[in-house]
């Protein structure tokens, strides 16, 4: 049948594979799995894979399932199966049907007795290192384990006693009995089952035997009758043993695998180890601690669902990896909040300055746009008196050439108010200066057309008997600038990745204390706006409370990413 698609992004080699399989019949309906494992919390890797599973179905009219791979009970628990169902569905999609590995367990227990029958497995009696030790190079084969010969009724009643908890954790394992000269080291009698007296956060303590990944994802696939099981590049190699488990099992339904090239970004740790490491020895806020790259830390961060699923589709599908630049995602980030946020003001080092012949006592209140990109957005009331604040880093004693904003004798423009100009300069004992005293000319408020004169700075401030105190959390990458990643998985062998503690930033965050305009006074968590010259900035939703406001910066104005080059 001749396949029709919605209208979606350009194509890639998955989507012409798709259509094919359809076209010719192969299949008849598109499926799809996003098969997180709940060992932690899903970071923006995880979010490109979301993107592509869920959006390539519902473009051919099928359907996606989220399953669970929780087949490991030392390292998962529940709270990471709340918080992925939460970031998926925060990122827009939905699922069609939620299931788990560990509701497959005892199908998957019947299919390795099949296999056993089948003389296609055995139980070994060797520990971890020896099966390493024996299991072969590159260039060397491996060698036989000494238990490979048992016969099917001995492998039936050891594999039956596994499972009644007659032996300790590592004391047996059942292993496929493949080939052991394959130059595929996948191949070479991978572990199928291993013993783990643990309880598990779905099955309690029904189990103590439990499968393999490289075992129990082909027949999760297999059950659900998924048809295009996508994962990244680095289980190709682990493809033939995925064919060879549906195969041998004598599966039903016969999913394939197709790997495209895994997301990784330019200063930024992405590994579950390392993210997991940093949590548990509290060097950041949480899971959701804005500086990680979570789903749950980006959008306390402020970043917003379809700025991730806008800057997914940019990045494409291919079979190539490579490290992206930060700076992509975050040009994502303002194009979707530029007509979003409302622009507002705040003083994030403040500097008091009086503005001497405004009459004392006396308050106006002003128009601002809170938009200019955006004028459906409206316009606010903002106060102005004799006292307002402005950023210290708007005045300099003696300034330096090309510097036109505050300086003693120099006239600026105060946005959406009057020009002022800096008269006397305030200091304390220790030479520090602790206030400007300026006065302003009522001839040139904003808008009202004045053009006697021009002035070359324009300054931002806020009016201090109104203005409320807040928190501001500036952040730069976890990892110190230099364009690489911290990927930091365990390879195959499980051997600990090297350490990265040594590259962390240590100016990941900066707290200071300034003020906003008081029409914050109501603003929520994750409400979003540009603060004048400083950035995009989100309510914090985990310590901002009554009366105490804190914002993080989300992303600065200025991006070094040039959408054209892009694609180059």
């Amino acid at each position: 049948m001749e396949v029709e698609t919605k209208p979606a992004a350009p194509t890639n080699f998955i989507k012409q594979i798709v259509t094919e399989d359809l076209n010719s019949g192969k299949v008849q309906t598109v499926v799809t799995r996003f098969p997180p494992e709940p060992n932690g919390y899903l970071h923006i890797g995880h979010a490109k894979s979301i993107w592509l599973n869920f959006t390539l179905a519902d473009e051919f009219g099928g359907r996606t399932n989220l399953r669970f791979d929780d087949t490991n009970p030392v390292k998962e628990d529940e709270e990471f199966v709340r918080s992925m169902q939460e970031d998926i569905k925060w990122l827009g999609f939905e699922w069609d049907g939620l299931f788990f590995a560990s509701n497959y367990f005892e199908e998957m227990y019947n299919r390795a007795v099949l296999l056993i029958k089948k003389g296609l497995a055995y139980v070994d009696d060797q520990t971890a290192e020896q099966i390493r030790e024996t299991r072969g190079t590159l260039t060397a084969p491996g060698k036989e384990s000494p238990y490979r010969g048992r016969s099917v009724e001995e492998n039936l009643d050891l594999f039956e006693r596994m499972r009644r908890g007659e032996f300790k954790d590592g004391e047996k394992v059942l292993r496929a009995k493949i080939d052991m000269s394959s130059g595929n080291i996948n191949l070479r009698d991978p572990v199928l089952y291993r013993i783990l007296h643990a309880t598990h956060h779905n099955t309690g303590d029904k189990w103590c035997i439990y499968p393999m990944y490289s075992f129990a994802h082909p027949l999760e696939d297999a059950i659900e009758g998924v048809t295009h099981s996508i994962c990244t590049t680095e289980f190709e190699e682990q493809r033939p043993l995925y064919d060879w488990v549906v195969r041998e099992c004598e599966m039903p339904n016969v999913p394939h695998q197709y790997e495209f090239g895994k997301l990784r970004l330019s200063d930024t740790i992405m590994g579950k180890r390392y993210l997991k490491q940093l949590v548990e020895e509290k060097r950041v806020d949480g899971w959701d601690d804005p500086r990680m790259p979570t789903i749950s830390g980006v959008r306390r961060r402020g970043y917003t669902a379809e700025a991730i699923r806008n800057f997914c589709s940019d990045t494409g599908v291919s079979k190539s990896g490579g490290v992206i630049d930060l700076s992509h995602l975050e040009h994502f980030v303002r194009e979707d909040l530029k007509l979003k946020a409302p622009r507002t003001m705040a003083v994030l080092n403040p500097l008091k300055v009086v503005i001497t012949n405004y009459p004392e006592g006396s308050v106006e209140w002003l128009d601002a746009e809170n938009n200019s990109e955006n004028p459906d957005m409206g316009v606010r009331q903002i106060p102005f008196s004799r006292e307002i604040y402005v950023e210290r880093d708007d005045f300099m004693e003696e300034p330096v050439k090309g510097y036109h904003r505050l300086f003693p004798g120099n006239e600026v423009r105060l946005k959406h108010a009057y020009f002022i100009k800096c008269e006397d300069v305030v200091k304390n004992a220790a030479g520090e200066v602790v206030e400007l005293r300026c006065t302003y000319d009522p001839e040139t408020k904003s808008g009202t057309g004045f053009t006697g004169r021009k002035v070359k700075g324009t300054i931002h401030w806020v009016e201090a008997t109104h203005a409320l105190p807040a928190e501001f959390r500036l952040y730069e990458p976890l990892l110190a600038k230099s364009g690489a990643d911290a990927d930091g998985e365990e390879d195959e062998e499980g051997a600990a990745a090297p350490s990265f503690l040594d590259k962390l930033n240590p100016n990941s965050l900066q707290v200071v204390h300034g003020f906003v305009e008081p029409n914050m006074k109501d603003a929520k968590p994750h409400d979003k706006f540009q603060f004048f010259r400083h950035g995009y900035f989100n309510v914090d939703p985990k310590n901002t409370t009554e009366g105490k406001l804190v914002f993080n910066r989300t992303v600065s104005l200025k991006s070094s990413f040039d959408p054209g080059a892009a694609g180059k």
